[in-house]
């Protein structure tokens, strides 16, 4: 008599969230305003403004920009703003920060534009390997996202998961 090899895991109910899905594809480049420095110490508003004027804004048209000073200079919060006012309508996101600050505000807001009730009472597998890195903080939001809803949620892969939360019984 033959063996017949049966794949539990595709017969299972469990459904898989593959947080790599969730990665922008849209490029990142940082934005450092101490190019605007004057002799690299302070910003001249004068000479700011005119910058502003003149840039070619065009060149972040669908681009996620993080916005930085890694001069040691006090720049004024207005520089800033004015910088974003210019931003919002080429950017697909800007943030005031490194690539990290800006890597997590995609992922919050891609986590945001999830419809958690498609998960209410599924049993997930947060995908944990892939070929592209996904932060800790993700995962954790995640979580956030996930846990009113979902009947259980588990870390890992189907074939070999860590159990993470089980809705206790009513």
């Amino acid at each position: 008599m033959e063996d017949i090899l049966i794949n539990r895991v595709a017969q299972s109910a469990l459904t898989t969230l593959n947080l790599e899905e969730f990665i922008h594809p849209g490029e990142r480049v940082v934005y450092d305003i101490k190019e605007n420095l004057f002799h690299g110490l302070m910003l001249r508003e004068k000479d700011f403004r005119e910058f502003i004027k003149t840039h070619d804004w065009t060149q972040y048209a669908g681009q996620n920009v993080a916005i930085i000073c890694s001069a040691d200079a006090i720049v004024p919060t207005w520089a800033y703003m004015l910088l974003a006012s210019k931003l919002q309508s080429y950017a697909h996101r800007y943030v005031f920060g490194n690539l990290e600050a800006l890597e997590q505000e995609l992922f919050q807001e891609a986590i945001a534009g999830i419809d958690a009730e498609q998960y209410r009472d599924a049993k997930l597998v947060i995908k944990g390997c892939g070929e592209k890195p996904v932060p800790t903080y993700a995962y954790v939001a995640i979580m956030q996202k996930l846990l009113p809803v979902a009947a259980s949620i588990m870390y890992g892969e189907p074939c070999s998961t860590v159990p993470l939360y089980k809705r206790p019984k009513a």
